[in-house]
Protein backbone atom coordinates (compact mmCIF):
# COMPACT_ATOMS: atom_id res chain seq x y z
CA UNK A 1 0.00 0.00 0.00
CA UNK A 2 1.36 3.74 -1.22
CA UNK A 3 0.26 5.51 2.12
CA UNK A 4 1.10 9.54 2.71
CA UNK A 5 0.32 11.60 5.30
CA UNK A 6 -2.13 14.20 5.01
CA UNK A 7 -2.00 17.82 5.75
CA UNK A 8 -5.34 20.13 5.52
CA UNK A 9 -4.13 23.73 4.12
CA UNK A 10 -6.94 26.41 5.26
CA UNK A 11 -7.07 29.86 3.26
CA UNK A 12 -3.63 31.25 3.91
CA UNK A 13 -1.49 33.87 2.17
CA UNK A 14 1.85 34.31 0.12
CA UNK A 15 3.52 37.76 0.21
CA UNK A 16 6.08 39.47 -1.54
CA UNK A 17 8.92 41.34 0.27
CA UNK A 18 7.13 44.58 -0.93
CA UNK A 19 4.01 43.61 0.18
CA UNK A 20 5.12 42.84 3.45
CA UNK A 21 6.28 46.11 3.91
CA UNK A 22 3.52 47.76 2.70
CA UNK A 23 1.06 45.72 5.16
CA UNK A 24 3.32 45.50 8.04
CA UNK A 25 6.06 48.77 7.32
CA UNK A 26 8.74 49.78 5.86
CA UNK A 27 11.82 46.91 7.08
CA UNK A 28 9.30 44.52 8.38
CA UNK A 29 9.99 41.00 8.73
CA UNK A 30 7.62 37.78 8.73
CA UNK A 31 8.30 35.66 12.22
CA UNK A 32 7.65 32.13 13.06
CA UNK A 33 4.77 31.22 15.02
CA UNK A 34 5.15 27.19 13.74
CA UNK A 35 7.12 25.42 11.53
CA UNK A 36 5.17 23.86 8.60
CA UNK A 37 5.09 19.87 7.51
CA UNK A 38 7.69 21.37 4.39
CA UNK A 39 11.23 21.99 5.13
CA UNK A 40 11.87 25.88 5.36
CA UNK A 41 8.40 26.71 5.46
CA UNK A 42 6.51 28.05 8.18
CA UNK A 43 3.15 29.63 9.46
CA UNK A 44 4.16 33.55 10.43
CA UNK A 45 2.80 35.32 13.50
CA UNK A 46 1.26 38.07 11.49
CA UNK A 47 -1.98 37.79 9.66
CA UNK A 48 -4.07 40.16 7.37
CA UNK A 49 -7.31 41.01 6.48
CA UNK A 50 -8.80 39.93 2.65
CA UNK A 51 -11.38 42.11 1.05
CA UNK A 52 -13.51 41.04 -2.28
CA UNK A 53 -16.74 42.35 -3.09
CA UNK A 54 -19.17 40.40 -1.27
CA UNK A 55 -17.36 39.65 2.18
CA UNK A 56 -13.62 39.76 3.82
CA UNK A 57 -12.36 37.49 5.78
CA UNK A 58 -9.85 38.79 9.25
CA UNK A 59 -6.62 37.19 10.43
CA UNK A 60 -5.08 35.20 7.31
CA UNK A 61 -2.60 33.60 8.35
CA UNK A 62 0.64 34.52 5.99
CA UNK A 63 2.90 31.95 5.35
CA UNK A 64 6.69 32.46 5.10
CA UNK A 65 9.41 32.45 3.58
CA UNK A 66 8.36 35.71 1.38
CA UNK A 67 7.60 34.91 -2.19
CA UNK A 68 8.65 36.52 -5.14
CA UNK A 69 4.92 37.26 -6.12
CA UNK A 70 2.07 37.48 -4.01
CA UNK A 71 -0.99 34.58 -3.81
CA UNK A 72 -3.89 33.56 -1.54
CA UNK A 73 -5.32 30.38 -1.31
CA UNK A 74 -8.78 29.86 -0.52
CA UNK A 75 -11.72 27.12 -0.71
CA UNK A 76 -14.37 27.12 -3.18
CA UNK A 77 -16.60 28.05 -0.21
CA UNK A 78 -14.24 31.30 0.67
CA UNK A 79 -14.39 32.42 -2.97
CA UNK A 80 -18.27 32.10 -2.64
CA UNK A 81 -18.33 33.85 0.58
CA UNK A 82 -15.64 36.39 -0.86
CA UNK A 83 -17.63 36.79 -4.29
CA UNK A 84 -14.52 36.33 -6.15
CA UNK A 85 -14.43 33.02 -9.05
CA UNK A 86 -10.40 32.12 -8.70
CA UNK A 87 -9.39 29.07 -10.66
CA UNK A 88 -7.87 25.74 -9.34
CA UNK A 89 -4.09 25.86 -10.05
CA UNK A 90 -1.19 24.86 -8.77
CA UNK A 91 0.68 27.18 -6.46
CA UNK A 92 2.56 29.77 -8.00
CA UNK A 93 0.40 29.57 -11.32
CA UNK A 94 -1.68 33.31 -10.76
CA UNK A 95 -1.71 34.62 -14.12
CA UNK A 96 -4.86 35.74 -14.95
CA UNK A 97 -6.71 34.01 -12.12
CA UNK A 98 -8.79 36.54 -9.71
CA UNK A 99 -7.91 39.20 -7.77
CA UNK A 100 -8.13 40.60 -4.18
CA UNK A 101 -7.57 43.81 -1.41
CA UNK A 102 -5.05 42.67 1.30
CA UNK A 103 -4.95 45.31 4.31
CA UNK A 104 -2.45 45.15 7.11
CA UNK A 105 -1.85 47.21 9.81
CA UNK A 106 0.39 49.77 8.50
CA UNK A 107 -1.65 49.33 4.58
CA UNK A 108 -3.53 47.98 2.01
CA UNK A 109 -2.70 46.63 -1.28
CA UNK A 110 -5.29 45.45 -4.09
CA UNK A 111 -3.81 42.26 -6.14
CA UNK A 112 -5.31 42.17 -10.06
CA UNK A 113 -4.51 38.67 -9.61
CA UNK A 114 -2.86 35.65 -7.24
CA UNK A 115 -6.22 34.27 -5.45
CA UNK A 116 -6.01 30.67 -6.26
CA UNK A 117 -8.15 27.45 -5.14
CA UNK A 118 -5.12 25.58 -4.72
CA UNK A 119 -4.78 22.29 -6.89
CA UNK A 120 -4.74 19.04 -4.23
CA UNK A 121 -1.08 17.69 -4.37
CA UNK A 122 1.14 15.59 -3.06
CA UNK A 123 4.91 16.97 -2.13
CA UNK A 124 7.45 13.71 -3.02
CA UNK A 125 10.81 14.11 -1.64
CA UNK A 126 12.81 12.44 -4.30
CA UNK A 127 13.75 9.27 -2.79
CA UNK A 128 9.53 8.74 -2.11
CA UNK A 129 8.41 9.36 -5.57
CA UNK A 130 11.25 6.47 -6.71
CA UNK A 131 10.38 4.00 -4.04
CA UNK A 132 6.14 4.55 -5.25
CA UNK A 133 7.00 4.76 -9.23
CA UNK A 134 5.66 8.33 -8.87
CA UNK A 135 6.86 11.13 -11.62
CA UNK A 136 6.67 14.95 -11.39
CA UNK A 137 3.47 16.33 -12.14
CA UNK A 138 1.55 12.45 -12.70
CA UNK A 139 -1.86 13.08 -11.91
CA UNK A 140 -2.56 10.59 -9.34
CA UNK A 141 -6.03 9.14 -7.66
CA UNK A 142 -5.89 9.02 -3.90
CA UNK A 143 -8.40 7.29 -1.17
CA UNK A 144 -8.87 9.70 1.26
CA UNK A 145 -9.76 8.23 4.84
CA UNK A 146 -12.07 9.45 7.26
CA UNK A 147 -15.15 8.99 8.86
CA UNK A 148 -16.55 9.79 5.07
CA UNK A 149 -13.93 8.67 2.79
CA UNK A 150 -13.75 9.96 -0.07
CA UNK A 151 -11.71 9.06 -3.59
CA UNK A 152 -9.83 12.18 -5.03
CA UNK A 153 -8.90 11.89 -8.84
CA UNK A 154 -6.64 15.14 -10.51
CA UNK A 155 -4.30 14.72 -7.70
CA UNK A 156 -0.84 16.15 -8.78
CA UNK A 157 2.35 14.75 -7.59
CA UNK A 158 5.28 17.30 -7.19
CA UNK A 159 8.56 15.60 -6.62
CA UNK A 160 11.57 17.39 -5.68
CA UNK A 161 14.27 16.63 -3.03
CA UNK A 162 13.63 19.45 -0.84
CA UNK A 163 10.41 18.16 -0.01
CA UNK A 164 8.74 15.91 2.73
CA UNK A 165 6.37 13.11 1.94
CA UNK A 166 2.97 15.66 2.59
CA UNK A 167 -0.65 15.59 0.60
CA UNK A 168 -2.52 18.80 1.02
CA UNK A 169 -5.90 18.87 0.89
CA UNK A 170 -8.39 22.01 1.40
CA UNK A 171 -11.22 22.33 3.91
CA UNK A 172 -13.80 22.08 1.46
CA UNK A 173 -12.46 18.66 1.08
CA UNK A 174 -11.30 17.43 4.21
CA UNK A 175 -14.36 18.63 6.02
CA UNK A 176 -16.52 16.38 2.87
CA UNK A 177 -14.01 13.12 4.04
CA UNK A 178 -14.48 13.96 7.54
CA UNK A 179 -10.52 13.91 7.14
CA UNK A 180 -7.94 15.39 9.54
CA UNK A 181 -4.12 16.72 9.90
CA UNK A 182 -2.49 13.37 10.78
CA UNK A 183 -5.13 11.01 9.12
CA UNK A 184 -3.48 8.89 6.17
CA UNK A 185 -4.35 8.65 2.33
CA UNK A 186 -3.74 5.68 0.18
CA UNK A 187 -2.29 6.48 -3.59
CA UNK A 188 -4.65 3.84 -5.57
CA UNK A 189 -3.53 4.84 -9.15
Amino acid sequence: MKMVPVGVSARHIHLSKEHVETLFGQGAELTVFKDLSQPGQYAANETVEVIGPKGSFAKVRILGPVRRRTQLEVSRTDSFQLGINPPVRESGDIAGSAGITIKGPAGEVTIDEGVIVAARHIHFHTTDAERFGIADKQRLTVRLQGERGLVLENVVARVSPDFALDMHIDTDEANAAGAKTGDQAEIIG
